[in-house]
């Protein structure tokens, strides 16, 4: 974790100094261990160091090469060095002694433009090329590194996050209408995955370089697995151990710093796996033990027996070799701390229960760790595989989708009938036919799933940005839509590659980047999600169990009561509760005396029907709770960061 900024004026006039060094005072917290700029005429460079490897204790930034003709600045860590320094012949220095920094500049030399494919792990930089007067830069690919950028007229300027942007004269404080518009329908996910909540402020993508000179801009993507390839092994064991030999080298490679290391445990599969591996490797290194933070809800356990994953949590500490520390979440506000939130986050708060990432990383910055490990993205990079049944339906493989569907069915004690409808042949029967058969049964509604995404916006909002159309784009009918005809690997790919994933990533890197933490997510490996797009389906989905392959190769590391569990946590009942019991003066506020600030975006009448049947029953209102926070969230943000509204209507 560092930061990152930087000027280039493509007219040849030179950089302000003091500008520069703005920009990167802006960003102090993404680095407490230094900060320094690099100037030459028209370019400017700056960084802002945090240490996390033991490697880094020696790095300094920007970086130079011997000749001079190549600049650095680079929030990066590079976790496959040994294949690096083998591939770049680096023979000269000791392993230890080289930074990652330098193996991006040995890369950049070596390969030119194609440099970001040969390297993984989770960066953003950018290098400064005197020989060819071009900035290069580029992006990890998930996008665990975030990287914003501003074009006018003939000046360019980057950084790690927006505020830093913000300090350049003429960058606009105005909010990007579209963005809002996706927020409030929830469709973040789809498209737009360049934008920011800024307008013209943008994203380099995850997976996506960009080359600028006074005569050339361009952006390309590096990397996009092949969605044609499929892993074929002889055997089940042979997954088995070729993904756990995979994923332990996702954690291991993330386990590189000269300090101790936390990981969040929650109790799921995912967390879990993590901690374990974790806890093993470290072990077998002779290493501090695990320190572990979970958000725990004991006043809730009765009222809302999902809430409680203490159970799960305590059977992963019994294997010992953990730290752990609890973070009584049924104490804390979702709207907890809103003026470092905002101020950190810079847009809306993307999710209800995101409150307890930041007091969790809070706590590992108390016990002074650096670098703290999360579950993000292991739903979406292993999947649940129920794209097995419909791939056999398709297939015409009857007695398999039999076998499985009725497997699925008894471990999730579901009728098979219902499973091998909804999951298998409902994919592969022409829509009318489907609708025919529902009436007949009696159980048939219409698809209004467009109608109640759009509930929340003000219709006159709605229909000046075409909303109703945006949602009928095949991007989002492809993830709304069950009977879409997209292979399985192509679903697969188009979950991991959205825009909800991009944003949770980013909002997780600003929150670990307020308490100066580095988060790391080894489910994001891209290694690991090559190798999980390339399983055939049946490993995914296997006898019956979801998830199969993380399940199985976990054995002997996981306890079995978390390795085989079902389902997880539903942590809605302390979000729905504590909104209204500690926000409730804030929501009244914001929704009858200062709808104004959202008025232009959100059906007031709608929200504060809403309001009234949230406060009458706060259990019984999920829908509502979460418009609500949406909405309020939405409000609470343009009120906080001075973002104005666009000046064209």
């Amino acid at each position: 974790m560092s930061g990152i900024v930087g000027i280039y004026q493509l007219n040849g006039q030179p950089v302000d100094h003091e500008q520069l060094t703005r920009m990167v005072d802006a960003i102090a917290h993404r680095g407490p261990d230094g900060a320094d700029v690099w100037c030459s005429g028209s370019v400017g460079l700056g960084h802002r160091m945090l240490w996390t490897t033991p490697e880094s204790l020696q790095e300094k930034l920007p970086m130079l090469n011997p000749v001079g003709n190549l600049v650095l600045t680079a929030d990066i860590r590079v976790d496959n060095r040994d294949e690096l320094i083998s591939a770049l012949q680096i023979k000269h220095y000791p392993a230890e002694k080289i930074t990652d920094s330098y193996l991006v500049l040995a890369a950049y030399e070596q390969w030119g433009e194609q440099c970001p494919k040969h390297l993984i792990g989770d960066f953003a930089f950018a290098i400064w090329d005197e020989r060819k007067q071009q900035l290069f830069c580029a992006r990890d690919a998930m996008g665990v590194k975030p990287f914003y950028y501003y074009r006018f007229e003939q000046t360019f300027i980057f950084a790690s996050e927006i505020k830093a942007l913000l300090t350049f004269p003429g960058v606009p404080c105005q909010i990007n209408e579209a963005m809002v518009a996706d927020y409030l329908a929830k469709i973040l996910f789809c498209g737009r995955k360049e934008d920011s909540f800024y307008t013209d402020i943008r994203e380099l993508r995850a997976a996506e370089s960009l080359t600028i000179s006074p005569n050339r801009t361009e952006i390309k993507s590096y990397w996009c697995p092949d969605l044609t390839y499929e892993l074929n092994l002889s055997s089940d064991e042979q997954y088995v151990e070729a993904f756990r030999e995979i994923f332990m080298e996702a954690v291991r490679c993330r386990l590189r710093t000269a300090f101790p290391i936390g990981s969040t445990l929650s109790g799921g599969l995912d967390s879990s796996s993590i901690a374990c591996t974790a806890r093993q490797l470290l072990a077998q290194e002779g290493r501090q033990k695990l320190h572990t933070f979970s958000a725990i809800f004991p006043s809730l356990a009765e009222i809302s027996p999902k809430i409680d994953e203490r159970p799960y949590m305590a059977a992963v500490l019994a294997q010992g070799g953990y730290q752990a520390h609890d973070v009584h979440a049924d104490q804390l506000s979702p709207l907890m701390d809103l003026k470092q939130v905002y101020l950190h986050g810079e847009e809306p708060i993307p999710a209800p229960n995101f409150y307890m990432d930041w007091a969790v990383f809070k706590a590992a910055s108390e016990q002074n760790l650096r670098v703290l490990f999360t579950g993000i993205d292991g739903d979406t990079t292993i999947t649940y595989g129920f794209q097995y049944l419909s791939e056999l339906a398709a297939s015409f493989r009857w007695l398999k989708l039999m076998e499985e569907g009725t497997a699925l069915a008894k471990v999730w004690k579901k009728s098979a009938r219902h499973v091998i409808w909804n999951y298998g042949l409902k994919s592969v029967v022409p829509e009318p036919i489907v609708e025919v058969l529902q009436r007949l049964r009696g159980n048939y509604q219409t698809d209004d799933s467009l109608e109640e995404s759009l509930t929340l916006l003000n219709p006159e909002f709605a229909q000046r940005l075409g909303m109703a159309e945006r949602m009928q784009t095949e991007t989002v009918k492809s993830l709304m839509d069950q009977r879409s005809s997209m292979s399985a690997r192509e679903a697969h790919w188009l979950a991991l590659n959205n825009g909800s994933v991009r944003y949770a990533l980013q909002w997780l890197d600003k929150t670990a980047a307020a308490f100066s933490l580095e988060a790391r997510h080894p489910f994001c490996d891209r290694r690991l999600v090559e190798f999980c797009l390339a399983l055939p389906s049946s490993q995914k989905l296997h006898k019956g169990w979801t998830r199969s392959i993380l399940r199985r190769a976990m054995e002997g590391i996981l306890p079995k009561d978390v390795q085989w569990r079902l389902g997880k946590g539903n942590l809605g009942a302390n979000f729905r509760l504590r909104l209204l019991g500690d926000e409730r003066a804030t929501l009244e506020q914001v929704i009858f005396q200062e709808s104004h600030l959202i008025e232009n975006y959100v059906n007031i009448p709608k929200l504060q029907s809403a309001y009234s049947r949230y406060a009458a029953n706060p259990n019984a209102a999920d829908p509502e709770s979460v418009d609500i926070f949406v909405a309020v969230n939405l409000a609470l943000w343009i009120k906080q960061s001075g973002v104005t509204a666009p000046t064209n209507h």
